[in-house]
């Protein structure tokens, strides 16, 4: 009877392959000194972030015909006084008098009751709560007092004068800032968006539970601007109309799967174009890998929703850790532009069709780290003592592994050969350390799709076996044809 890893163990495992295989692990490691929340990518780990970001390009950006840009991450105290997050990009915080401890105080909460904290939650009444349920400093058991507020913006001197500058807590102001020069110079029209992918940095209190809460973090955000007049009257959204969300409401348990045309006739959405990009961002993570029953997008009441957004959505992803927010997909309204153009004394109207406006935003801010996470999590499996990676072939970080059957000549030369012939465009590896079956159960923890042994009969007539991950099958292909053989089987590589 076949052992399948217990759904309790999955997050130790991930973390433990991670580490030992070099994923990622933590920054400055070798230092006791070293700061939490910061993360190295190992070279497995390099290769499985750059092909996610090379599916989103894919399937985002190029399929929807956005315009990517790549904005700077030290950014001006003007831009984050008109955004609000000087005011509004704050965590609470309460504080241990007895031995100093500082926790954020709606996770503590959450993690030791059970009980969730809403996102916007009077800080009087998260008060209350700590005092009703006695909730206490875990390192001493001290009363938690001095409840506040922490803004997580780090906070630089720029130059000899020490002028105020923030790194970027996110990477779309940029966009916004941009937006009107982007505008013009790429001649866009209305719905247009525009995207961009990069590092940025807030100084979280508790950062824990390794990707999934980090202080310098890749984000990949999305921001479409659109004539709100004209939110329903976009052709390409016909494309998905009868696509199926899985959507959970406001105050409900359960999952609703509904196509896209019932929850505009439902008004559970705002708008057409609204339903299309919620459409599209689920479909990614189908095509990541991640099951469609783990995937759900639940929509955002007033005390959960970001300061900015009116109307909100986060597509979680289920994992052992519980249901895990991977994008967050916010309606921002006028917000932004309209901020910018008030502090900066710069009008960022456009004309659409001759109508002067100030373009709506719907945006869809992904959490790559955390996608990356809940993939290795999803796509790793142990039965009967057999640890297997079945990520999507794409996403793979080692396409194939070259492998002599034997560590003799004339086997090695003609493995080096192969393996020669195809890492130009291929990430390949190739392996003659220990048996066949450790090398192919080395290559199996890591996911890579396909193992190419040369053997004795590839001396004979040139043919190599390849054998496939998820099933462990072989089959023989001419030495001359693997090159296509691989070229057809991954589209980014």
């Amino acid at each position: 009877m076949k052992k399948i890893l217990d759904i309790d163990q999955r997050y130790e495992a991930v973390m433990r392959l991670a580490l030992e295989r070099g994923f990622f692990y933590p920054a400055s490691e070798i230092y006791s000194d070293a700061p939490a929340g910061f993360w190295d990518y190992g070279p497995l780990g390099a290769s499985l972030k750059r092909k996610f970001i090379e599916l989103w390009r894919r399937e985002l950006v190029r399929r929807d015909n956005m315009l990517e840009i790549d904005g700077a991450q030290v950014l001006s105290k003007n831009v984050f006084m008109a955004s609000g997050h000087l005011k509004s990009f704050v965590d609470p915080i309460a504080k241990c008098p007895k031995c100093n401890s500082v926790y954020r105080i709606d996770k503590l909460i959450e993690e030791t009751i059970g009980l969730h904290i809403p996102e916007r939650l009077d800080l009087n009444k998260i008060g209350e709560i700590v005092k009703e349920k006695d909730i206490r400093c875990p390192k001493c058991g001290g009363e938690l007092t001095d409840l506040s507020y922490f803004n997580m913006m780090f906070r630089l001197g720029v130059g000899a004068m020490g002028t105020d500058a923030y790194l970027r807590p996110e990477t779309c102001q940029s966009i916004f800032v941009d937006f009107l020069r982007l505008f013009k110079v790429m001649r866009c029209k209305l719905p247009i968006g525009f995207a961009q992918i990069g590092k940025s940095f807030r100084n979280e209190i508790s950062p824990r539970q390794g990707l999934l809460r980090m202080r310098e973090f890749y984000q990949a955000e999305i921001e479409v601007f659109f004539n709100p007049k004209k939110s329903n009257d976009i052709p390409k959204a016909e494309s998905l109309i009868d696509y199926d969300l899985r959507l959970q409401l406001l105050d409900s348990d359960k999952i609703l799967e509904l196509t896209c045309r019932e929850a505009l006739e439902r008004k559970i959405v705002s708008s057409k174009l609204v339903a299309y990009y919620l459409a599209l961002i689920q479909q990614f993570y189908e095509k990541v890998g991640i099951p469609r029953e783990k995937i759900r997008l639940r929509q955002l009441g007033e005390d959960e929703k970001a300061f900015y957004a009116v109307e909100a959505w986060d597509l979680e992803v289920e994992t052992s850790l519980g249901w895990i927010e991977l994008v967050a997909c916010n309606n921002r309204g006028d917000y932004d532009l309209g901020g910018h153009q008030k502090m900066s004394g710069h009008e960022m109207t456009v004309l659409d069709d001759g109508e002067k406006v100030l373009p709506h935003v719907f945006e869809l801010s992904m959490g790559v780290d955390r996608s990356i996470y809940c993939i290795l999590e999803t796509a790793y499996s142990n039965v009967d003592g057999r640890n297997v990676l079945k990520i999507n072939p794409d996403l793979a970080p080692i396409h194939a592994a070259v492998l002599p059957l034997v560590s003799k000549e004339p086997l090695v030369s003609r493995a080096r050969q192969i393996h020669d012939m195809l890492r130009v465009d291929f990430d390949i590896v190739y392996d003659e350390s220990g048996s066949i079956g450790r090398r192919y159960a080395r290559q199996d923890e890591i996911g890579t799709p396909y193992c190419i042994t040369v053997d004795y009969q590839t001396l004979v007539d040139d043919t190599v076996t390849i054998r496939y991950r998820d099933t462990t099958l072989q089959f023989r292909i001419e030495a001359s044809k693997l090159y296509d053989f691989l070229s057809k089987s991954f589209k980014i590589y």
